[in-house]
């Protein structure tokens, strides 16, 4: 029945273990397979894939293995760490270490390479920490939508139960391969459409309704208003602007719940589970990991200043206000980056730290201390964005939190494999950065920073930027923290993809008549179905990126 209490594989009284000969031995196989493809497409493509439904079913395959040895693998929970690992691990590698070691080499600063991998590494792991002790708080919640971690979870329950979930959950990931392959090319010679964003359209059947029109509006509007108004969004800083002043609020909008010694009932809209389910961070919980967060930013900045050598390119008082600009950036970014993976299933990372830069770069900082700047906020969001969705994950299969002990265990085994991830990313990053960079192989995103370091920025879009943050900064208050409106119109004017706008309102209109608009609940056809579309189009998206 949907909403019904998962019951797990294994003993509830103790989750399986990431250090685990077994587990460790597979995280570890697939996490060095998942750091290599991560920097292999993002080079060439420009994206990174997402390796999560990969991981789920090769743990899948390996328990099918006729051998004593493997059945363990059969854990849901297990195969639920293997998934957390390899997601980690492809993430950590392409966009929180390749990216920001690219910027010094672009910029002539080649010595900062060093000094930007121990700063991304350390913006890495912080992030991942953060929302470690943010998870399942009023700020973070568990019960939000998160859906690429639903999609995970249904993959995994799917593969575990059989049955009609199963079926759905094939019959979604077919229709999401047969669109995110434009029908196997015929697309493109009948309607000269490549491919269809399956995933967007499922994303419209978990996510919160009005934060998913939001965004899908943003999408349209930025994909039509040049030929529409002869207006260029980017180049009037828009879309960047909105996210300022959107991103501002929603800080601060965060600290306001943080700081709240009493909980308050979390909004109906965008509910996942049983309105008995509390959350397992207190307010007092996620406001100290919120501070210690903090803090640690501003470590990690004096370390990452130090190690650059920028007090000899800057004085004390501009030193001191980039250390500070550095790591309320992280949070921000952090946050912006979070509240758009949590709601909507897309997350403008590099966009957001592209926001960041151009603030650092109107603020006169010099250009090294802009690499280092915009490299240190990159490094972080995505790993923030991947850890909620792996965790979503977890929370959805071990039973929406209601034995907190046993979500809280599981939660921290998923920490432990995140780390394993990541630090073998670090590794394979460290061996083959040179290899990459030598052959004039970089993220495209990467030139994309460059570019703006070595052309600077105008006076005038100061101005720009203002008057669109005001904006923003409205748009977020007038749909407040629960439906994160601002943040997700400005990461729909962000992004270039009028198609997957029209498939987000597509997709909601027809929740809306499947599902009458209720919330999503676990097992429930259409939130099965939805699992398996966006499954389906990662699968396609992964393979076809292999290969081209």
């Amino acid at each position: 029945m949907p909403g019904e209490r998962i019951h797990s594989s294994t003993a509830e009284a103790e989750h399986p273990r990431a250090r685990e000969p077994l587990i460790l031995g597979l995280a570890l196989v697939l996490s060095v397979v998942g750091a290599v493809i991560g920097m292999q497409i993002i080079t060439s493509l420009g994206i990174t894939p997402n390796t999560s439904i990969v991981a789920v079913i090769i743990a899948i395959l390996v328990s099918r293995i006729p051998l004593r040895l493997f059945r363990s693998f059969r854990s849901i929970h297990r195969q639920n760490l293997i998934q957390t690992t390899m997601s980690s691990a492809t993430f950590g590698a392409a966009n929180s270490l390749l990216v920001p070691i690219g910027v010094p080499i672009l910029v002539g600063r080649p010595e900062l390479v060093v000094p930007m991998l121990l700063g991304a590494t350390a913006g890495m792991l912080i992030d991942v920490a953060m929302l470690y002790w943010l998870f399942d708080s009023r700020l973070f919640p568990g019960e939000s939508p998160w859906p690429i971690g639903i999609a995970s979870a249904e993959a995994i329950l799917a593969g575990d139960r059989g049955g009609r979930r199963a079926r759905l959950l094939g019959l979604g990931a077919f229709a999401g391969i047969l669109g995110t392959s434009g029908l196997f090319g015929g697309l493109r010679a009948v309607a000269g459409i490549g491919v269809l964003p399956m995933a967007a359209f499922g994303i419209a059947f978990l996510g919160n309704v009005w934060a998913l029109a939001m965004f899908g509006v943003g999408l349209l509007v930025r994909g039509y208003a040049p030929g529409a108004w002869g207006v260029d969004l980017e180049a009037q800083l828009v879309p960047h602007g909105m996210m300022i002043g959107a991103g501002i609020t929603a800080l601060g909008q965060a600290i306001a719940i943080a700081v709240r010694r009493r909980a308050h009932r979390l909004s109906e809209v965008g509910d996942r589970a049983p309105r008995s389910v509390h959350p397992t961070r207190s307010p007092e919980e996620a406001r100290a990991g919120l501070l210690r967060g903090t803090g640690l930013y501003v470590l990690a900045g004096i370390v990452l200043a130090a190690a650059g050598g920028l007090w000899t390119e800057m004085a004390a008082p501009q030193l001191l206000a980039w250390v500070v600009f550095a790591a309320v950036a992280c949070v921000a970014a952090e946050f912006i980056v979070g509240l758009a993976a949590m709601q909507a299933g897309w997350f403008p990372a590099f966009a957001t730290a592209l926001v960041f830069l151009l603030l650092g770069l109107f603020l006169g900082f010099p250009p090294a201390a802009a690499a280092l700047m915009v490299g240190f906020v990159a490094s972080g969001g995505p790993a923030f964005a991947d850890a909620g969705y792996d965790f979503k994950t977890g929370w959805y299969i071990r039973g929406f939190g209601h034995d907190a002990a046993f979500e809280l265990a599981g939660r921290r085994q998923q920490l432990f494999a995140a780390l394993i991830g990541l630090l073998t990313a670090l590794a394979m990053v460290a061996l083959l950065h040179r290899a990459y960079f030598e052959a004039n192989l970089f993220p495209p995103v990467v030139r994309v920073y460059a570019a703006a370091i070595n052309a600077g920025i105008a006076p005038e879009a100061g101005a720009k930027l203002l008057a669109w943050a005001v904006l923003g900064a409205l748009l977020q208050l007038l749909g407040g923290p629960d439906r994160q409106l601002g943040i997700l119109f400005a990461t729909g004017l962000l992004i270039l993809n009028p198609l997957a706008g029209w498939a987000v309102l597509l997709g909601l209109a027809v929740r809306i008549a499947w599902a009458r608009g209720n919330p999503a609940v676990e097992g429930a056809p259409s939130t099965v179905f939805a699992g398996g579309l966006i499954a389906g189009d990662a699968l396609w998206s992964f393979g076809a990126s292999l290969f081209r």
